[in-house]
């Protein structure tokens, strides 16, 4: 958690429940109110930074996505939750950007919170908060930032035909579900070639590669942190919608489930295999080292006896009958040979070389 997030947390200690506080980064966010209204037969769309003005907008005839991009403007979102009943809790875990994956369950609304991951140009996973809203003929999405990441649904919507422009708005809130999950495998089809090109780098790996291991290991414990929540938030929905979920629907959740339980079992394998190469380096690192030490080692132990011989003859001692030999000083040298070539062999038959 960033300092700029525990400060809006610790700001907000001490208020009582339901106080509308937006926790996440300070930074300006662009603001955008945005509604499609539609019916099999009709499309409108409008947007507009001023509320009350989409909101005007609204047909109770019409089914109806109301779409608010940017979450601190307090006031707006306080608006807009008036007009739509909204639970003050809801609201507040709306604006807290910095929370699990929940889902819950009110009187006449369904709502999920989960995080949307994004792959930067930098290899970087950046993930965004969205909130969805689902009551009777509207769907409400609140995304933390700018970005037509739903722009294939809107598309869809604006196509006379198509399923989710002739279904109601249970059907959109499942391919919303469905699109955010989908996003979570792109990521693994991604993270997944990064393992396979680090595996082949372990041939001759390098410092640059254990780096590599330690980001991958870290997106995947952030793809981790957000996906078992997301799991819990959709199994908690499919038990117990009070009744607000068509059966139909409630089978397209099932779908959306069992997507993450796929995404879950290739995050496991991930994370073993991401595990398996940092075990691997680790190994390789320690084979190279122990090859080093014991060619170090076999060289000190042929100079042992060699040094000793050095050190007899270097003695200075008035009578060393030897030095008076003419042959004497080559036979040193030949007895030295002899000595580091029989213990070369010695080696080889032992197999330490």
């Amino acid at each position: 958690m960033s300092k700029k997030i525990r400060k809006k947390v610790s700001e907000k200690a001490g208020l009582p429940p339901g106080s509308l506080v937006y926790i996440g980064a300070e930074k300006q966010q662009k603001h955008l109110i945005e509604l499609i209204s539609y019916t099999d037969s009709e499309y409108f769309f409008y947007s507009s930074e001023n509320a009350d003005e989409v909101l005007k907008k609204i047909n109770p005839a019409h089914q109806s996505w109301f779409n608010v991009v940017g979450l601190t403007q307090i006031e707006t979102i306080s608006k807009i939750g008036s007009y739509f009943s909204l639970h003050h809790l809801l609201l507040e875990d709306i604006l807290n950007t910095d929370q699990r994956a929940k889902s819950d369950v009110y009187e006449q609304q369904i709502s999920i919170t989960l995080k949307v991951l994004n792959k930067l140009e930098n290899e970087n996973i950046e993930y965004e908060q969205i909130s969805l809203v689902l009551g009777k003929n509207y769907i409400i999405s609140f995304q933390e930032k700018e970005g037509d990441m739903f722009s294939n649904i809107r598309n869809r919507l604006n196509t006379t035909g198509s399923n989710v422009r002739n279904k109601n708005t249970e059907y959109l809130f499942y391919r919303l579900l469905d699109h955010v999950v989908d996003s979570y495998f792109s990521i693994l089809e991604k993270l997944g070639e990064r393992i396979e090109l680090l595996e082949n780098e372990m041939n001759k790996p390098s410092r640059i590669s254990v780096n590599k291991i330690h980001e991958l290991r870290r997106e995947l414990i952030i793809i981790r942190k957000n996906i078992y929540p997301l799991r819990e938030a959709l199994n908690k929905l499919i038990k117990d919608d009070a009744g607000l979920l068509s059966s139909e629907t409630e089978r397209y959740l099932g779908d959306v489930y069992d997507h993450c339980l796929i995404i879950i079992e290739t995050l496991e394998t991930y994370r073993e295999l991401a595990s398996g190469l940092t075990e691997f380096y680790m190994s390789t690192v320690s084979n190279k080292m122990n090859e080093v030490i014991k060619t170090l080692t076999i060289i000190s132990t042929i100079f042992i006896p060699l040094t000793f011989l050095v050190g007899v003859y270097g003695m200075n001692f008035k009578y060393m009958p030897e030095i008076d030999k003419p042959y004497a000083y080559p036979i040193v040298w030949g007895i030295m040979l002899l000595i580091a070539v029989a213990m070369l062999v010695y080696f080889k038959v032992k197999k330490w070389l």
